[in-house]
């Protein structure tokens, strides 16, 4: 275990609660005001406690592999949860997807609100002007930035925008440049858009430039809380669970990004 990555475990270690809880989730950090809703709504119904670790789904993924203390994993992705069940830390049986997402361009000055297509001729670099960045989370690691390289590569703007990006941990870190004006753009999820009033969408990508994004769940392999994981990520799609999540902006699985 490298230095970086024990540092990290431990962080996240300290940060659950002294009490231990029923299920410890690790979730996307994009589903992080959501999945806050639905455990409060769990508690209510089971009477058991939920404590929620928020990250990108790429640090969350090595954590779980490394022995950090989860039950439920969900991410932002298919490939970090491919990428456990390959490696028999997570229950491929017990895996589901809950929701989809779109992929937009948000903005922090409102003028510049839009929810047309982003196209080959969208002109992001000189909406950056000679200074601006462009946020976006980590493009080699994170769910988000992974799907915000694809769509720009597929666009051709890529290659031309390199030089000029401001990566970050996790998507809602890229969303908060944005929003505090750090950055005038960031490449994010729509329902971080909607999450923050401080920006506005400034256009959305098409969804045949990108892979669909899907939300997968599955049960952690060691979890000492089989059956309340195992009943837990079942719930997440039931009717009552996926209102919550068409509340913050989530589409079910199956509709068109």
């Amino acid at each position: 275990m490298t230095p970086i990555l024990r540092a990290t475990l431990v962080a996240i270690w300290l940060a659950l609660p002294a009490k231990a809880a029923d299920l410890t989730v690790f979730a996307a950090a994009s589903l992080g005001d959501a999945m806050a809703e639905l455990a409060t709504a769990w508690e209510a119904d089971t009477g058991q406690d939920v404590a929620l670790v928020l990250a990108g789904s790429s640090t969350l993924a090595r954590q779980i592999d490394a022995g950090a203390p989860a039950d439920v994993f969900v991410s932002a992705n298919e490939t970090w949860m491919d990428w456990l069940v390959a490696r028999e830390r997570a229950v491929a049986e017990s895996r589901v997807d809950i929701a989809s997402n779109r992929l937009v361009l948000v903005a922090h000055d409102p003028a510049a609100s839009s929810d047309a297509d982003i196209t080959t001729q969208t002109d992001i670099l000189g909406t950056l002007g000679e200074s601006g960045r462009l946020a976006i989370a980590l493009p080699e690691a994170v769910p988000a930035g992974i799907y915000a390289k694809t769509a720009l590569t597929e666009l051709g703007l890529w290659e031309n925008l390199q030089a000029r990006l401001a990566p970050t941990d996790n998507v809602r870190a890229a969303l908060a440049l944005v929003a505090l004006g750090e950055a005038p753009l960031g490449i994010v999820y729509a329902t971080d858009a909607v999450a923050e009033p401080r920006v506005v969408t400034a256009g959305v990508f098409p969804e045949d430039t990108h892979p669909a994004i899907r939300y997968p769940a599955a049960v952690v392999s060691d979890t000492s809380s089989a059956e309340a994981a195992n009943t837990f990520v079942a719930w997440l799609v039931n009717p009552a669970a996926q209102a919550v999540l068409a509340r913050y902006g989530f589409l079910p699985v199956g509709m068109p990004e």
